[in-house]
């Protein structure tokens, strides 16, 4: 058999409410990858609809717990960072990326800070500052067109868009640094909604789309940056792994809503994992 390969996600977990970790974790498991944990907070439930929640800054144990898994030789295909608390996380990661990166391993960042147009309200525009140089040391970043509007400095817009757009958006990210782009929330139409990709070393520029479904829905980004990454690390094409996750974020989204699912819980990615594990073509 092949060695499993190994992912190190470095996301907050929400003991409620499906997203980061307790999104990440099964479903990159599922997808027969290691999936190594670094917390940067817990937190009773996620922050999205919820008041009166609970949480837990783990700042000071993000460091010990590099140190020790460098103390151990442990290698890693992948980092894949998602939210992060504060500056302070920013520059821990950065010190992570030194730790771990390697020549054979990808660093996959979602910069989780900003959504529908505005920042979440816990973040300074100097995070996405911060943000940025953080995205400037990945391989991939998959921003929405909120975070990527931050990223490059320019006005949101909020849609519908223009392959002409996209096209200069993208390019403008991969200036940044990371050599492939996956760009969420794409729309040219309200009917359907998706994801727009780049490679810079090919020099290709993919859409892929499905219907759209009305309302908003919490997780879905972690759903989408978690089936995303398990494919990439299942050998599938950049594209090809867009198209897999926006399939698998829109199905999870369609069974929720099927089954009258309080959107705050997140989405039912539990019942899609069957379709998912047949588009990596591991059942």
């Amino acid at each position: 058999m092949k060695r499993l390969k190994r992912v190190a996600a470095i996301h907050d977990i929400s003991g409620f409410g499906k997203c980061s970790l307790t999104v990440a974790l099964p479903i990159l498991s599922a997808a027969g990858i290691e999936t190594t944990v670094l917390p940067t907070a817990v937190l009773s439930t996620h922050t999205g609809g919820f008041s009166g929640f609970t949480y837990r800054d783990l700042t000071e144990d993000m460091a010990a717990i590099t140190a020790h898994w460098k103390s151990l030789g442990i290698s890693f295909d992948a980092i894949y960072t998602g939210f992060l608390g504060s500056f302070e996380q920013l520059d821990l990661v950065n010190c992570f990326f030194d730790e771990f990166k390697a020549d054979n391993n990808t660093i996959l960042v979602d910069p989780v800070m900003a959504d529908n147009g505005a920042l979440y309200k816990i973040f300074s525009p100097e995070f996405a500052v911060g943000m940025r140089k953080l995205c400037e040391r990945a391989d991939i970043i998959v921003p929405n067109l909120t975070e990527a509007a931050l990223l490059i400095g320019e006005k949101y817009n909020p849609g519908p868009y223009t392959e002409i757009y996209i096209t200069d958006i993208l390019k403008k990210l991969s200036d940044l640094g990371p050599k492939k782009v996956v760009l969420t929330g794409v729309f040219f139409d309200e009917d359907q909604l998706g994801a727009a990709t780049y490679d810079a070393i090919q020099n290709e520029i993919a859409y892929t789309f499905e219907k759209r479904i009305p309302g908003y829905y919490h997780g879905t980004g972690d759903v989408f940056g978690s089936a995303l990454l398990s494919a990439i690390l299942n050998d599938f094409s950049l594209n090809e792994s867009a198209a897999i996750a926006v399939r698998f974020t829109a199905s999870s989204i369609q069974k929720t809503a099927a089954a009258g699912t309080d959107v705050r819980f997140g989405v039912n990615f539990e019942q899609t994992l069957p379709e998912l594990l047949k588009d990596l073509r591991l059942i």
